[in-house]
């Protein structure tokens, strides 16, 4: 046998053995929101803001010898759940997405997801007794697990605090003091304006539902519920004087309602604002946006949503990863592989975390590590405020209700009794 010969049949018999090794490769598709972020590796440890955390938690997994490869679709947030419900209507979903918990009931009420037994989690290395118990209910529907949870979100106070301690409103410890009433807002406002000339709060008003968030916050502050069982209240007492009290403010000046959520972030970064009411998710971006000379916000404090009525509360949602019902049908493989991912995401909680989201196991939440991440300890008391609507499968559409008629009253001078009445009709027709 001449060599050429041989050489030949020395590749095809390699050829041959490796062919099993790449069948065996599973590859399964994850559909995401958080954003973009070219420049992810695997290194876990040195990622920072949410976008590149996630998708770094993402290819570390996907750089193990694991026999799993995952593709993922990032998407934006605006539109995530336009095309998520696009993909369940054409058949083809991803193998695992991301879903708030403010759209489980949605999703699981149509059988769109798949339920996650205790031999499935116990399988994969998942244990759901270190979720914390509002975790494990986040998650759950009608008696069954739809999902693994990440973390628990909220509103904060983000505080320029230069700006606050030229205003006077900063203590002897440099901790920023926040008002303890609606009316001590306004206070605090007109001596904000007066020593700096800049707003005294921003947040997106014109965009997505941060307005609607703020109006839940200030009605669960008064005593009162959006939803109680299956009825709407939006035309409540309550839900007219929140609303009133942001009006005030752009009425005098001291926030302006035409912001959407880039600019509302820019306007706090850039010094134009010593407010900025946002969620969790930006902690770690803002404290990196501090550090960085070229940025005029230079000191940073990240604080609870304060109690301006009653009693202390703010508007809370949770992340959770997802299994679409018909994945263990198509593919037994895709579904164990999907298995293997959860646990991975889960298993890197405390990653996640360094977003500045809240850990929902409580091995993370008691660990030193988790302690000691920056400004954790500013906002420690929002789990205990954190406040969410009653669940209903109707609350996607509903918020999308709130989010149009609140912004007719601030863009467009709507008058506030009828409006709210209208958008009562609107949330009452969506429940029943």
């Amino acid at each position: 046998m001449s060599r050429p010969n041989v050489r030949t049949l020395v590749l095809a018999i390699a050829a041959l053995l490796l062919a099993p090794l790449a069948t065996a490769q599973t590859e399964i598709s994850l559909g995401r929101f958080f954003g973009a972020c070219e420049e992810a590796g695997t290194d876990m440890a040195e990622a920072s803001g949410e976008a590149c955390i996630i998708q770094t938690i993402i290819n570390a997994f996907d750089a193990q010898d694991n026999g799993v490869t995952v593709n993922t679709l990032p998407t934006d947030w605006g539109n995530y759940y336009d095309q998520v419900k696009a993909s369940y209507a054409g058949g083809n979903p991803p193998d695992v997405h991301v879903m708030h918990k403010s759209s489980l009931a949605e999703f699981a009420s149509l059988g769109a997801l798949a339920p996650l037994s205790e031999e499935d989690l116990a399988a994969a290395g998942i244990d759901p007794a270190d979720w914390t118990p509002a975790a494990l209910a986040g998650v759950s529907w009608d008696g069954q697990i739809y999902g693994v949870p990440m973390d628990l979100h909220a509103n904060l106070w983000h505080v320029n605090l230069e700006i606050m301690e030229q205003a006077g409103l900063v203590d002897a410890d440099g901790a920023p003091i926040l008002p303890t009433s609606f009316d001590e807002l306004l206070e605090h406002a007109a001596q904000v304006e007066e020593a700096t000339g800049v707003d005294y709060l921003a947040a997106d008003f014109s965009q997505f539902p941060i307005g609607v968030r703020l109006v839940l916050a200030l009605m669960w502050q008064q005593g009162a519920e959006l939803i109680s069982d299956g009825d709407a209240n939006v035309d409540s007492p309550e839900a007219q004087r929140a609303v009133e009290a942001i009006v005030e403010l752009f009425a005098a000046g001291y926030a302006d309602p035409q912001l959407n959520y880039a600019d509302s972030q820019q306007a706090f970064l850039e010094g134009e604002a010593a407010i900025l009411v946002n969620g969790t998710w930006v902690v770690d971006f803002y404290d990196a946006q501090a550090a960085d000379a070229s940025v005029p916000l230079t000191e940073y404090y990240a604080a609870s949503f304060p109690t301006l009525f009653d009693q202390p509360a703010t508007w809370a949602d949770s992340h959770m990863w997802v299994v679409p019902s018909t994945l263990e049908s198509r593919s037994a493989d895709r579904f164990q592989a999907a298995l293997q991912l959860l646990a991975w995401i889960d298993d890197a909680s405390i990653h996640w975390a360094r977003t500045g989201h809240l850990s929902v196991r409580e091995s993370v939440l008691a660990s030193e590590e988790y302690r000691s991440l920056p400004h954790r300890d500013e906002y420690a008391d929002t789990v205990e405020i954190a406040r969410d609507v009653e669940r209903t499968a109707a609350f996607p559409a509903i918020q999308d209700v709130l989010n149009r008629r609140l912004q007719s009253i601030w863009l467009t001078d709507a008058e506030i009794e009828t409006t709210l009445s209208a958008a009562d009709a609107e949330v009452q027709a969506l429940l029943d």
